[in-house]
């Protein structure tokens, strides 16, 4: 469902260009941006065919999916409108948690790993290393809540040592902030959502390891150095409770960070209604441009 809604909602954003052009665009796929135990990292790229004399702005574009499923072609539909806009987009893969492997933090160490590989590439893809956001839904908004609210975990690779994992804007739906608190206990892709959280964490519930789930938690490590975030949450959403992006706003906004939160009435983990859709569309667009865009 989540991806049929990502191509309805991301479709709606070429009536909303902020261009009046439709240019023509690229994908290259299966793009490695690193390797772990001799396992490839992979990513897609999309970005308008037209060359332009100055760098253009960037987005990183990450999928939900409990952190146990999904793939970055999920949201492909998002980059095609995204590029369309004008803005290079990096729709990337993530280690997933299978059994006892993958568990946090790998899925973050990978999130954070392709934001400093996007900036350590960033001539040849011809974008801007300081314009560069994230977008996610579900478990990709969560990580890249992550993303605008701590530095890198692991940066122990010298040849990305110097590159930020930081990124300057966030639009987050429906993303887990808070990893140490009780969730709804409704199932997706078989597992409730307090399941998911233990299989991310290490295969215990967050009481026995409430210290791994406070360093899991975007919402814990708000500061004023944040970056202004965006966030869509719908208000019957019994998955993810939308209190845990209630909070997260209102975090940042005490921090002194700009933080705009959108409750869709009647709205669950996936929205269906058109306005809903149309509202997400234009909202995105206008924050995208008044962050990313010289």
């Amino acid at each position: 469902m989540l991806r049929a809604l990502l191509a309805l909602v991301f479709s709606l954003t070429l009536s909303l260009a902020v261009r009046a052009a439709d240019p023509a665009i690229t994908t290259e796929r299966e793009v490695e941006y690193g390797r772990v135990k001799d396992k490839p990292l992979l990513l897609d790229v999309t970005h308008p065919t037209e060359k332009l004399a100055v760098p253009r702005p960037a987005l990183l574009v990450v999928h939900g999916g409990g952190w146990v499923a999904g793939d970055k072609r999920d949201m492909q539909p998002l980059a095609d409108a995204a590029a369309r806009v004008g803005v290079v987009c990096f729709n990337i893969n993530y280690r997933l948690t299978f059994g006892e492997e993958n568990r946090w933090p790998a899925a973050l160490d990978d999130t954070q790993r392709a934001v400093r590989w996007v900036r350590a590439n960033a001539a040849k893809y011809d974008i801007d290393p300081n314009r560069l956001g994230a977008i996610g839904a579900s478990a990709g908004g969560h990580l890249v809540a992550y993303l605008g609210t701590a530095d890198t975990r692991d940066n122990s690779d010298p040849a990305l040592a110097a590159f930020s994992s930081r990124v300057q804007c966030v639009v987050d739906i429906c993303g887990p902030t808070n990893l140490g608190e009780d969730f709804s206990t409704k199932e997706k892709l078989g597992l409730t959502a307090n399941e998911l959280v233990k299989k991310f964490l290490g295969g215990v519930g967050y009481q026995e390891k409430l210290e791994t789930a406070k360093e899991a938690s975007p919402l814990l490590h708000v500061d004023a150095k944040s970056a202004p975030f965006l966030i869509f949450h719908g208000a019957a959403d019994d998955l993810v409770p939308p209190d845990q992006s209630v909070r997260m706003d209102a975090a940042l906004q005490k921090a002194g960070v700009e933080s705009k939160l959108i409750l869709f009435e009647g709205e669950g983990h996936a929205f269906k209604k058109k306005e809903n859709h149309e509202r997400l569309a234009a909202e995105t667009v206008a924050f995208l441009k008044k962050h990313l865009w010289k």
